[in-house]
């Protein structure tokens, strides 16, 4: 009588074991889709480097500010979640990405072939160009023709390190993690020029007086919200754009930031 009882168990305790496993399955199947996983949560994880004024910065008290900061809230907003904030390092944020530790990157990413046959990505929400930053009086730099043989700091893995190794072959590509640490190459002469946003760079000069902007901006660029294959998130994303377009939300946040709409 001992064994088929014991055998009854065991059978019983597998069967339990295996139901929970179908549980635990779907509940991992709503944590790894996009889409579903914000939609059940509520909140919208949203990467960025949290170093890269106007778009995204911290402010005298330690909070995050910024164009995108204030986008990214409003659009979290429309689609009716909550905005949560996950700073990293620019190389880093698509890693995080594909990692599933974050749903959507919002960072000024340019929307490129070779990203886009990857990532899938919202319609821009900021049109922008590439910017040569030199230091003040400085001349001789001035076009993408006066980088070659120049040294020049760019973004690790940012659009304009792959723009310029692409585009100038014969300019020496200095890669930087971080906007402070190019600048103070820079400044001190161990670089030639830096490549940046056209609006980033607008605002920099204004603040800084050991730099300029040096010619006219160029390969014209859009930023977009950058996710994983997602077909639903993509058309809930855009959706949520289009009307924060139509209700005047994302010019005047744009206006706020930059004194103009830079959004389209």
């Amino acid at each position: 009588m001992r064994f088929p009882a014991r055998r009854e168990l065991l059978i019983a305790l597998a069967g339990g074991a295996v139901l929970l496993a179908g549980c635990g399955g779907k509940t991992g199947d709503v944590a790894e889709t996009g889409l579903k996983r914000v939609e059940a949560t509520k909140v919208l994880r949203i990467g960025l480097e949290g170093t890269y004024p106007p778009f995204n910065f911290q402010d005298k008290d330690g909070q995050l500010a910024g164009f995108e900061v204030d986008f990214a809230k409003a659009l979290a907003a429309q689609m009716k979640v909550k905005a949560e904030f996950h700073p990293s390092p620019f190389a880093g944020l698509l890693g995080a990405l594909e990692s599933k530790r974050i749903d959507v990157v919002i960072n000024q990413i340019t929307i490129t072939p070779e990203r886009a046959a990857k990532y899938d990505f919202s319609r821009p929400y900021t049109v922008s160009g590439i910017q040569i930053i030199v230091r003040k009086g400085q001349t001789g730099i001035s076009t993408p023709a006066d980088l070659k043989g120049r040294k020049v700091g760019v973004g690790l893995g940012t659009n304009y390190e792959s723009w310029l190794r692409k585009n100038v072959p014969g300019a020496i590509v200095r890669t930087y993690d971080d906007d402070p640490t190019k600048y103070q190459d820079l400044k001190a002469g161990r670089i030639d020029a830096v490549l940046n946003d056209r609006l980033v760079a607008a605002d920099f000069v204004k603040t800084t007086p050991d730099f300029e902007a040096s010619g006219p901006p160029f390969a014209s660029q859009g930023m977009g919200v950058a996710m994983l294959r997602d077909p639903a998130m993509k058309v809930t994303i855009d959706q949520a754009i289009d009307a924060l377009r139509a209700n005047g939300q994302l010019a005047a946040i744009s206006t706020k930031w930059f004194g103009q709409d830079v959004t389209k």
